[in-house]
C-alpha cells in the first residue's frame, strides 16, 4: 500500500482567489495612502480652524474694550449726577432719589446698558429697569426679536452652537445672581466703589452668558455720596464672536471640500497606478505560460513612472534570464547528447567484435567522449555558476597593469621552444585600476590567453595590453592566428560555438570559454568584444579582443 505524504500549508501553491484575498487584504478596499494623504490633509486643516473657532484673544479683547467703555460711560453719568442730583443740606450733601432715576432713566434710555445706583447706606436708590407711575413700580427688559429664519437653517445654526459650546473658555468666571432685594454689599465692584474707586467684574450667569459689570464712584468735592453699576451682558459681543466664528466655519467647510478634492485627486494619481503596478507584479509571480504586460506609465515625469520602468525593466530581464535558461538547458542536452551517442555506439561495437585493433580504437574513442564529457560538464556547472556567485561577490580594487604583468611572467616562464611569445605591454602613466572580482578578473585574461595561443602559429606572438581612456580601462589581447570571419565576430560568444583551427583535435574544447568570459565582464559593468587584426593592405593578420572595464578613482 502507498503512502500520502502530506505538504505543508506553508509549501502549497496559492490558489487565485486566496492570491487576490491576500493582495486585497494588504492594500485595504479603498488604499491606505488614499486615506493617509486625505487624513493628514484634512488633519491640518481641522487643526488650524479649530484654532480660530476657539478664538479665545479676540473674545477678550473685546471683553477688555467694553470694560473700557462702560468706565468712560459710567464716570460722565456718575459726574452728571454729582453736579445735578444733589438735595440735603450743605454740610450733608446726599443724592435725591427722584432726581436721580430720572436722570438714569432718560440717559440710559434707548440702550442696552443696565444702570443701578446705590447710596451710601448700600440701598439701591435707581435701577434704569424699573419705571415708576402711578405708584407702581414695573420692571422691564427688552426682548429678542422673533426669529424668521427656515427651520435647516436654525437646525444648523443650532448643531453649529453645541459644537462652539463643546469647546473650552479661555476663563472660568465667578456665577452672577441677583437677589430680589439688591444691596451694594451682592456686588464686589460696588463695594469697592464706594470706597472711591472704579472696578469693573466679569460674571456668568445660569445661561452661559457673560455679564460685564463697572462700578463708579459718585462724588461732590471728593465725597463720595454713593456708586453707580453699569452692566450689560455679552450678548453682542458674542454674537460678533459668533459671526467670526461662522464665517470661518464657512470658509472652512468649502476649503473642506477643495482639500478633499485635491487630495482624492491626488491619491488617485498615487496610488491608483501603484496598486495597478502591485497587481502586475503579483501576476509576474503567479501567472503561468505567457508573458505579464507591465503597466506602461511611461509618460509621467515623477517617482512612479521611475518605478513603473524600473519594475518593467525588471520584469524583462526576468523573462530574458528565463528564456536564457530555457536555451541553455536545451544547448546543454544538445551537446551532451553527441558525446553519448558516440560513447554508446562505441560501447555497443565494442561488445560484439573480436578484434584486438579494432578495440584499442573503440577504447580510445571511449576515453576520448568521456573527457570530452568531463570537459563540457565542468564547464557547463562552470557557466550555470557565474551570475550566482557574481551576484554575491565582493568587487574590490584591482591593478590590471599588476595582473597582466603577472601573468605574463608565468607564461614566459612555463612556455616550451615552438610555442608563441607572451608579451605585455602597458601605457605609462597613472595605475591601471579597476573594480572586479580579482579570481573571476584573471580567468576571463586566461581564457583569452589561451584562446590567442591556440590560433597562434608556431613562434608567434600574443601580445596583452591595458590602457586607460577617460573614465574606462580597456585591455587587449591580440593574435597572429588566421582572425575571425567577418560575419562570426559576434557569434563567437555564442554558447557551445566552435570555430576551431585546422588539425586541432575534435573536443579540445567545450565552445563555453568566450561565452562565460562575456558573462563575467558584463556582471563587472563592462563589455567584451572581438575585431580582427589588419596590416597596410588590409589583409587579416590575427584576432583581437578587447575588455572595456569602469575605472576605479
Amino acid at each position: 500500500m502507498g503512502t500520502h505524504n502530506k505538504v505543508p500549508a506553508a509549501e502549497r501553491p496559492e490558489t487565485p482567489v486566496k492570491q487576490q484575498d491576500r493582495l486585497r487584504r494588504r492594500v485595504g478596499p479603498r488604499g491606505s495612502l488614499t486615506r493617509r494623504i486625505l487624513f493628514i490633509n484634512v488633519l491640518a486643516l481641522a487643526i488650524f480652524v479649530g484654532g480660530i473657532l476657539y478664538i479665545g484673544a479676540f473674545r477678550e479683547g473685546l471683553l477688555e474694550a467694553r470694560v473700557a467703555a462702560l468706565t468712560t460711560q459710567g464716570e460722565l453719568i456718575a459726574g452728571a449726577l454729582g453736579e445735578a442730583a444733589i438735595g440735603g443740606a450743605l454740610d450733608e450733601p446726599k443724592l435725591d432719589g427722584a432726581l436721580t432715576r430720572q436722570i438714569i432713566r432718560r440717559v440710559m434710555s434707548g440702550t442696552e446698558t443696565r444702570a443701578r445706583l446705590f447710596g451710601q447706606d448700600e440701598e439701591m436708590i435707581a435701577d434704569s429697569r424699573q419705571l415708576v407711575a402711578a405708584g407702581r413700580q414695573v420692571e422691564f427688559e427688552t426682548l429678542p426679536p422673533p426669529d424668521r429664519r427656515l427651520i435647516p437653517v436654525r437646525w444648523l445654526e443650532a448643531a453649529f452652537d453645541w459644537i462652539i459650546d463643546l469647546l473650552p473658555r479661555r476663563r472660568d468666571y465667578a456665577l452672577y445672581t441677583e437677589r430680589p432685594d439688591q444691596r451694594a454689599s451682592d456686588y464686589p465692584e460696588v463695594v469697592v466703589a464706594l470706597q472711591g474707586d472704579v472696578a469693573g467684574v466679569v460674571r456668568t450667569d445660569t445661561s452661559n452668558r457673560l455679564v460685564i459689570s463697572v462700578a463708579v464712584p459718585v462724588q461732590l468735592f471728593k465725597q463720595v455720596l454713593g456708586a453707580l453699576m453699569l452692566s450689560v451682558d455679552s450678548r453682542d459681543i458674542e454674537e460678533a464672536v459668533r459671526a467670526e466664528q461662522l464665517s470661518t466655519l464657512k470658509v472652512f467647510v468649502l476649503t473642506l471640500a477643495v482639500t478633499a478634492l485635491m487630495s482624492l485627486v491626488m491619491a488617485g494619481t498615487i496610488a491608483r497606478p501603484i496598486r495597478r503596478l502591485a497587481a502586475a507584479a503579483d501576476r509576474v509571480r503567479t501567472v503561468h505560460g505567457r508573458k505579464v504586460e507591465i503597466p506602461d506609465l511611461g509618460n509621467r515625469r515623477d517617482e512612479i513612472g521611475e518605478l513603473a520602468d524600473a519594475l518593467y525593466d525588471m520584469t524583462e530581464a526576468l523573462y530574458r534570464r528565463m528564456d536564457a535558461i530555457e536555451t541553455f538547458a536545451a544547448d546543454v542536452a544538445h551537446e551532451l547528447k553527441n558525446p553519448l551517442t558516440s560513447l554508446r555506439s562505441a560501447v555497443e561495437t565494442l561488445a560484439r567484435t573480436s578484434d584486438p585493433n579494432h578495440r584499442e580504437k573503440l577504447l580510445e574513442i571511449v576515453q576520448d567522449d568521456v573527457r570530452r564529457l568531463d570537459m563540457l560538464i565542468s564547464d557547463i556547472s562552470d557557466a550555470s555558476r557565474v551570475d550566482a556567485e557574481m551576484s554575491r561577490a565582493e568587487l574590490a580594487p584591482v591593478r590590471v597593469d599588476a595582473m597582466l604583468e603577472t601573468f605574463g611572467d608565468i607564461l614566459a616562464s612555463t612556455r616550451k621552444d615552438g610555442m608563441p611569445r607572451v608579451s605585455v605591454k602597458l601605457a605609462a602613466g597613472e595605475p591601471l585600476i579597476v573594480s572586479a572580482d580579482e579570481n573571476r578578473l584573471g580567468q576571463v585574461i586566461r581564457n583569452l590567453t589561451d584562446n590567442a595561443l591556440s590560433f597562434s602559429p608556431r613562434d608567434g606572438e600574443v601580445r596583452l595590453s591595458a590602457r586607460r581612456t577617460g573614465k574606462t580601462v580597456t585591455i587587449a589581447v591580440e593574435d597572429d592566428g588566421p582572425g575571425l570571419p567577418e560575419d562570426k565576430l559576434e557569434a563567437v560568444f555564442n554558447r557551445f560555438y566552435t570555430e576551431r583551427p585546422s588539425g586541432e583535435t575534435f573536443g579540445t574544447h567545450s565552445g563555453l570559454g568566450l561565452s562565460i568570459s562575456r558573462q563575467i565582464v558584463e556582471a563587472h559593468g563592462g563589455r567584451l568584444t572581438a575585431e580582427n587584426r589588419h596590416d597596410a593592405t588590409g589583409a587579416v593578420v590575427g584576432a583581437k579582443f578587447l575588455i572595456t572595464l569602469p575605472a576605479r578613482n
